[in-house]
């Protein structure tokens, strides 16, 4: 079992869900139940998904829990760029936020890869 606190792709999955949350806040009112909380729902899943999958004990059954936070990235970045494509968020903010969000899917990418050949 690995301590999740330890982990820098848990800190930059809960600094990205902190940025996302304070990008959410431009958002329209009336998404507050549509794509606001939806994208919220995402990003709080990357560092969840990663903490829990941490409390596993194989490499393998870790894996499928960063699978599922891989997921959840490229959840966010598609509904990113919707806010964009109907005039919610401009688009420098939205591909600032995909930029990040892009780094955290490379680095778990790679730390899944890491996984595998420690098996």
């Amino acid at each position: 079992m690995r301590n999740f606190r330890d982990l820098d792709i848990w800190k930059e999955a809960r600094k990205q869900t902190k940025d996302i949350y304070l990008l959410m806040k431009l958002m329209p009112e009336d998404e507050n139940f549509g794509l606001t909380s939806q994208i919220k729902r995402c990003s709080v899943s990357i560092p969840s998904n990663i903490a829990e999958g941490s409390s596993r004990k194989s490499n393998k059954d870790f894996s499928r829990f960063l699978e599922i936070s891989l997921g959840s990235c490229f959840e966010i970045e598609t509904q990113l760029l919707l806010c964009s494509d109907v005039g919610y968020l401009s688009p420098e903010k939205v591909e600032e936020q995909i930029e990040q969000v892009q780094i955290l899917e490379r680095r778990i990418s790679a730390f899944m890869n890491y996984l595998s050949k420690n098996l």
